[in-house]
């Protein structure tokens, strides 16, 4: 039975095939569900080096980095003993996870924008943007990856129903639909989340991973 803090269990694991190739991400709890069945393993990258463990080997890790590691990491507590939550499993068998498209959703959207206006380039607050279509709805505009950005209020008047040709506007990035969940992106930034980086390069891994 694990006990710990909302925060903890919810963390989030980068799941890899068995290729070491990222596949998804999912919550540490379902993450220590999966390593207790033993079809998961987790990997740690230390000094250039992967290291690998299972369940009992991780119990000792973390017995032992509890005395003089301990606020480095997100601890999950157990009836006689504590755990470190890891950030990376390895599936060991036939990946039984498939993967996830990206969601087309306003979260993704201002995700992948990063809540700037698209055509400013401000950042703002997310009550202080709105959805833009770039070809208008009343033009024939679909609902896209492609045709909606995150647009500023006064963009949006100056906009209004026009395209940024005709409104003599220029988009600061051309919107595409994303490879991955462009929260994970996000999250990167957060340095207890580093060890992902390396498994993340699109150069070599074709990722998509759940938002």
């Amino acid at each position: 039975m694990f006990v710990a803090e909302p925060s903890a269990l919810d963390s989030h694991v980068l799941v890899l095939n068995k290729h070491y190739a990222a596949i998804r991400v999912i919550s540490a709890r379902r993450a220590f569900c999966m390593l207790f069945k033993q079809i998961a393993e987790i990997v740690t990258c230390e000094d250039s080096r992967y290291e690998s463990y299972d369940f009992q080997s991780w119990r000792q890790i973390s017995e032992h980095r509890s005395q003089y590691q301990r606020d480095h990491h997100d601890w999950v507590k157990c009836v006689r003993f504590e755990l470190i939550v890891p950030r990376i499993i390895r599936l060991l068998f036939t990946d039984r996870m498939p993967r996830m498209a990206v969601k087309f959703n306003r979260r993704n959207i201002y995700a992948r924008d990063r809540n700037r206006c698209q055509y400013c380039g401000k950042k703002f607050a997310t009550d202080e943007l709105s959805l833009d279509h770039i070809v208008p709805r009343s033009r024939g505009g679909e609902a896209s990856w492609t045709n909606i950005v995150c647009c500023c209020i006064r963009c949006n008047v100056r906009k209004g129903g026009r395209t940024p040709e005709e409104a003599g506007m220029r988009l600061v990035s051309e919107p595409v639909k994303p490879k991955r969940s462009p929260s994970i992106t996000l999250r990167l930034t957060n340095e207890k989340y580093a060890s992902w980086k390396q498994f993340l390069d699109l150069a070599y891994w074709n990722v998509e991973l759940k938002e």
